[in-house]
């Protein structure tokens, strides 16, 4: 898979907000927080837990799988191990709506981030033949079913404010050959209709996913898919998605591209990049690899022009496939979770 298995579907979030101050060949052979990470006069205690800490404009899922992991070891007594997982539920991660009907996850999250006068992040990942039959396999059946699935994904965010990161891996499975040379023009051209059905919202913002620089490491030889994919109609493209490469690394690849492409801004994916990737060029390096950490907590306050945001985009402790011990990609791993967390730069 590109570095960036789907993750679960969104947890129905009908309950109010509780304010608290809310992947992929990517490695071909693939920091500490931010803004806003803390106020002044908290307390040693609440800082340690991450609470009170998130600042930016995104939406927290209340009952995201983390959220329900923290109750479950309150109530089993475990009551450290939730405090350091408090650091990835009471962040912001994106939606990865999944199953024939995106409309019922979508609703959910975009009923719970109005109660909370927040912004939606969300993830288009159905494209047919999605991730080349690896870890992530799937997707829609037929260029048809696609065109109605990301209709109906549109048609649900309606006019909330909103950020669709998509479909990681798509132009760069392309790129990298994953993508047989006849499936090209049907990718390129279902790629550009979502990006027009998605900005008919109109507080929508789109961006295309790009891969990483670790992936593709030519940024030239995304700049004809990424334009036939309707990147110049979009907001900007999406890089380091369910990937490692450090916050630094994807930045200067980000510049690079969005030379190449006119001035296209980007957003970068940090959910788990603190210690960068894997070293040793092992294989699937991407794939729950050992070690790793939160990265730059999601915030759109990030210091330079071209970067709209850091966002958490794979969901913190979803797994990547099954390996390392892992369980099905996507699925909820709490003990990857919670190393993640641990090791977080705090």
């Amino acid at each position: 898979m590109s570095g960036r298995s789907p993750t679960r579907s969104l947890i129905a979030a009908a309950v109010a907000f509780l304010a608290l101050g809310v992947a992929a060949c990517s490695d071909s052979g693939g920091s500490a927080p931010g803004p806003g990470s803390g106020r002044a006069g908290e307390s040693a205690a609440a800082q340690s837990r991450g609470e009170g800490q998130d600042s930016s404009p995104y939406w927290v899922d209340p009952r995201s799988d983390a959220a329900r992991q923290v109750e479950a070891w309150d109530a089993q007594g475990r009551d450290a191990d939730a405090d350091v997982l408090r650091r990835i539920s009471e962040r912001p991660v994106a939606g990865w709506p999944s199953g024939d009907d995106p409309a019922p996850d979508i609703r959910d999250a975009v009923r719970g981030a109005a109660q909370a006068a927040r912004t939606v992040v969300l993830v288009a990942y159905n494209i047919p033949h999605r991730d080349c039959g690896q870890h992530s396999a799937g997707g829609a059946p037929d260029a048809d079913a696609y065109r109605r699935w990301i209709g109906a994904f549109a048609d649900s965010i309606g006019s909330a404010p909103a950020i669709v990161i998509l479909e990681p891996d798509a132009v760069a499975h392309i790129v990298d050959g994953c993508t047989p040379p006849e499936e090209h023009d049907e990718r390129t051209a279902l790629l550009s209709e979502a990006v027009d059905r998605l900005k008919r919202q109109p507080k929508t913002k789109v961006y295309l996913d790009a891969g990483n620089p670790a992936w593709i490491d030519d940024p030239g030889k995304l700049v004809e898919p990424l334009r036939r994919a309707g990147v110049e109609r979009a907001d900007g493209i999406s890089l380091n998605v369910s990937n490692f490469q450090t916050d630094e690394a994807v930045k200067s690849f980000g510049s690079r591209l969005s030379a190449l492409l006119g001035g296209a801004h980007f957003v970068i994916d940090s959910s788990r990049n603190g210690n960068g990737p894997l070293s040793g060029g092992r294989t699937d390096a991407w794939c729950n690899p050992t070690g790793r950490a939160l990265g730059t907590p999601p915030s759109d306050r990030t210091g330079d022009p071209l970067l709209d945001a850091y966002l958490w985009i794979k969901r913190p402790g979803d797994s990547d496939g099954e390996c390392r011990g892992g369980p099905a990609a996507g699925t909820w791993w709490p003990d990857y979770a919670l190393g993640l967390a641990r090791r977080a730069k705090v």
